[in-house]
């Protein structure tokens, strides 16, 4: 008669203790062995929109029950959103000078990933009508040169590799992100501007793509990281996992980047 009320009581404990444990593991960001689940917001270099987009679709495929909200613009910019205390569980830059800024701030969840590394190229209108054929060329009177503004990433590689070549830019206009650029040189408002090499092979037929030495002068390398206060750790980290994985890694050296070790430097 006294162990039946200590079995029942012992019972009822132990279902308490597994309750709460598996509350605990279904929780986002519980920890490593979460399963990735609900929403995630991922804020992403311009120059990412591509590829970022493909992988997005790829992991809500391969994790049902996911979302992955994304936001593109310049790595400056978005940075300064996080920094103002903008909802984002993951973010990719185009340079690890921008991401410092946001681990000096205790912003970063954890140490960042190298995932990409980008190259900076010439983008003019197809048929190049200001025949274009190398670096030097954008300092000529009349050409009409586009590029990002020093404070993004893709700027600051601009001035890299004008310093590189001795030549001195006067672009008519700079812009927040490469893409900006990139749009200025396909609806002919430009003849030409400096972006990625992946923007460029992402555009097609819309723009034709010069190649010079200078540029590797100013290799950009993309990190990733988780942000510090996401309420989804768990999806959040595998997001991370998989852009850094092989299934992530072989869809950016689709589009033309290349791997996190070819360089270092600045990179939108």
């Amino acid at each position: 008669m006294i162990r039946r009320p200590i079995l029942l009581a012992a019972a009822l404990l132990l279902l308490a203790v597994l309750s709460g444990c598996a509350a605990t593991g279904s929780a986002p960001g519980a920890g490593s062995g979460a399963k990735p689940g609900g929403t995630i917001t991922v804020f992403a270099a311009a120059s990412l929109k591509a590829t970022f987009t493909q992988l997005a679709h790829t992991f809500e495929a391969e994790n049902p029950g996911t979302a992955v909200t994304l936001s593109f613009a310049g790595s400056s910019d978005l940075a300064s959103q996080i920094s103002q205390g903008a909802p984002a569980d993951v973010f990719a830059a185009a340079d690890t000078d921008t991401m410092q800024k946001l681990q000096d701030d205790g912003l970063t969840d954890g140490t960042p990933r190298n995932f990409a590394t980008n190259t900076l190229a010439i983008a003019v209108p197809p048929g190049n009508p200001a025949g274009i054929t190398a670096l030097k060329d954008l300092a000529r009177p009349g050409v009409k040169l586009v590029t990002c503004a020093r404070q993004v990433p893709c700027g600051a590689a601009t001035a890299k590799a004008a310093e590189a070549a001795e030549v001195a830019l006067r672009p008519v206009s700079e812009e927040n992100a490469v893409t900006d650029v990139l749009g200025k040189v396909t609806s002919g408002e430009a003849d030409a501007g400096l972006v990625y090499g992946t923007d460029i092979k992402a555009a097609g037929s819309k723009v034709a793509g010069i190649q010079f030495p200078e540029s590797a002068s100013g290799v950009n390398t993309y990190p990733i990281t988780g942000v510090a206060g996401s309420r989804n750790k768990a999806t959040a980290g595998a997001f991370l996992d998989l852009v850094t994985g092989p299934e992530g890694q072989e869809v950016l050296a689709a589009a033309g980047f290349g791997p996190p070790g070819a360089g270092q430097g600045s990179g939108t």
